[in-house]
């Protein structure tokens, strides 16, 4: 069902509109935003994710336990610890040196701006934060910590931009590390709340529906697609937090998943069991197995030329490169790596054949004390890497966000290591100033080898590793941690671009970060952008990123796309503005109501 997000404007307001019910399963609303004088999205302008420090978390220093229901009989491996932070923001991510899993649910805010920066308007998800949202209601938030959450995608033809986060109320501690509730693993080390995961389908007007899952129990979902003409989404994550080996639920329930579109609200939705879409072992490359259900911890999602295209970049299992889903059954021979088949095909939610649960597959090393899935249907985009993320270093691959501008050009955003060490001497955080494969990778495909290379990696303009200041943020050492609170640039997560007539491409990316922070998902990052010549197979002189959102206290930036551009063709025509009819009325007219949420406000600097 979709839900009306939160439009702002400088006044106070909460309009509650009803919509009209055409079948007796979907409900469907007036798209208002053009037909009551409101900012739509305009296209060719860009969408940000953002989330917002707005609800303290409920966290005494000395007194609280951590996580939350620690003390519970249900999870058997959840120790309680003290919080030694207070919940006020950024201090209260020191909490994450004690508790591994310490996350606070925060509003999602999607803010649209021009390709060169400029504010245009901004919209809020859904949440318990607003006027009239209780716990019965359509909502969304996010883990504020959780940096691979957030990522922004259009859908297949371009109607919705999709993202992914989690049907609970701000304020809430450790969700990204929760149980979904169909798949409960009762060794999980942190005993927040079961919590669905879920799906959010933004159109041109604002209007937010969401479709929940079970997958990505014990942690979280990254990224989704929704392939449009097969009311199906595609889904990144990863999930498990508990003692090996994992629950069925869990190990059904990680990496590529795929999922049927659900219109009702999520009151009424009760999501089943969870349907893989693909599934990578590391035997394929020759190595020996690991754990099997960690292979597939992927972060970056995208679809070209009806394939569907993912990254993994952390975690010390399987390889940290860029993969791909091979729907022909031909494109992944042995050795791990391939190339898609000249005529492929997006698969549909409910034709889907997924890989099945197995403990007994020794080819794969599966077995009752490492489960997995099997058959593979994915593998290594041919050229990408494939040594084992278990022997990572400061100079090894750590790919986010993937883009292709051509059939034959691909940008893979390199996140960094993640590696904090501080030089008091040079005022640097060492191996981030030092990588040479952080920032935005151009990949070209070479026809004669029949495979990618890396032609060069754009750093100029990130200050890789030099730290940066930002209002009302803490300054000098975190006494927690002995670094400084300062963030700096590590790499880039997300991102998205456009091909322009003149042969260059521009290329929007949100900003990785070392620091000092508890937490390093918590540091306030960027947004930048870059130009780049589409047909350079060298490093083009001059090119440099700019900043067209800076690090601001109390946000963080987590993903990019173009706005939905394309009114959805289930879309009511914009109507002049009638009477507000009683909820019972519209309930009369085919046993539904549909309630637009729609609070007025600004969003102030924090």
């Amino acid at each position: 069902m979709l839900r009306r997000a939160v439009s702002k404007v400088p006044s106070r307001a909460v309009l509650l509109m009803v919509g009209i019910v055409v079948t007796s399963t979907s409900v469907l609303a007036v798209p208002i935003g053009a037909a009551y004088g409101e900012n739509t999205f305009t296209p060719g302008n860009l969408v940000v994710s953002t989330s917002v420090w707005a609800t303290n978390a409920n966290v005494t220093s000395g007194s609280t336990q951590l996580p939350p229901n620690c003390g519970g009989t249900v999870y058997t491996k959840a120790k309680c610890v003290t919080a030694i932070a207070n919940g006020t923001y950024p201090q209260v991510f020191n909490n994450a040196t004690v508790d591994g899993s310490f996350a606070v649910q925060q509003p999602i805010w999607i803010d649209e701006i021009t390709p060169s920066g400029t504010p245009v308007s901004q919209v809020e998800v859904p949440n318990s934060t607003m006027s009239g949202v209780t716990s019965g209601s359509d909502q969304m938030t996010t883990s504020f910590s959780s940096k691979s959450e957030l990522a922004l995608n259009d859908s297949t033809d371009n109607q919705y931009v999709d993202f992914m986060g989690y049907t609970s109320p701000s304020g809430a501690l450790d969700i990204s590390n929760s149980d979904s509730p169909g798949a409960i693993d009762t060794t999980n080390a942190d005993s927040a709340t079961p919590t669905y995961r879920s799906v959010g389908q933004m159109d041109q007007y604002g209007n937010v529906q969401f479709t929940e899952t079970n997958a990505y129990s014990g942690d979280n979902g990254r990224a989704a697609i929704l392939n449009t003409a097969a009311n199906t989404i595609y889904m990144a994550g990863n999930a498990g937090n508990g003692k090996k080996p994992e629950p069925q639920g869990v190990v059904t329930g990680t990496g590529s998943q795929i999922l049927p579109t659900n219109n009702g609200p999520e009151s009424g939705q009760s999501p089943g069991a969870t349907t893989p879409m693909g599934v990578f072992n590391i035997v394929q490359t020759g190595a020996a197995a690991d754990t099997a259900a960690k292979d597939t911890n992927f972060r970056g999602l995208t679809v070209s030329n009806n394939v569907v295209y993912y990254t993994k970049g952390s975690g010390s299992n399987g390889v940290d490169t860029v993969y791909f889903l091979d729907t022909s059954g031909s494109a992944c021979p042995s050795g791990g790596s391939g190339l898609p088949s000249s005529s492929p095909t997006l698969p549909s939610a409910g034709t889907w054949t997924p890989p099945a649960y197995s403990t007994s597959n020794a080819s794969l090393g599966l077995t009752t004390s490492n489960p997995g899935l099997a058959p593979t249907n994915m593998c290594i985009l041919k050229g990408f890497p494939t040594a084992p993320a278990s022997g990572a270093s400061d100079s090894t691959d750590y790919p986010f966000g993937i883009w292709f501008a051509s059939p034959t050009v691909l940008y893979v955003a390199d996140e960094g290591a993640g590696d904090n060490t501080y030089s008091t001497s040079s005022d640097t955080y060492t191996a981030a100033a030092a990588s040479t494969t952080a920032g935005l990778q151009k990949w070209v495909f070479n026809a004669s080898s029949g495979s990618w290379q890396l032609a060069y990696t754009l750093q100029n303009g990130l200050n890789l590793g030099v730290p940066y200041t930002v209002p009302s943020y803490p300054t000098g050492t975190n006494s927690v941690t002995s670094l400084p609170w300062a963030p700096a640039v590590d790499g880039l997560r997300n991102l998205t671009g456009q091909v322009n007539a003149d042969g260059t491409v521009s290329l929007y990316a949100a900003t990785s970060t070392v620091s000092g922070g508890g937490d390093q998902g918590a540091d306030p990052n960027a947004l930048v952008s870059i130009t780049d010549n589409l047909a350079a197979t060298s490093l083009p002189v001059g090119e440099s990123f700019s900043t067209l959102m800076a690090p601001t206290y109390g946000q963080v930036i987590r993903g990019v796309a173009f706005v939905p551009t394309t009114q959805p063709a289930d879309a009511l025509p914009e109507a002049p503005w009638v009477p507000l009819l009683p909820i019972a009325a519209a309930a009369a007219v085919g046993g539904g109501f549909f309630a637009w949420h729609r609070r007025l406000r600004l969003r102030s600097s924090i």
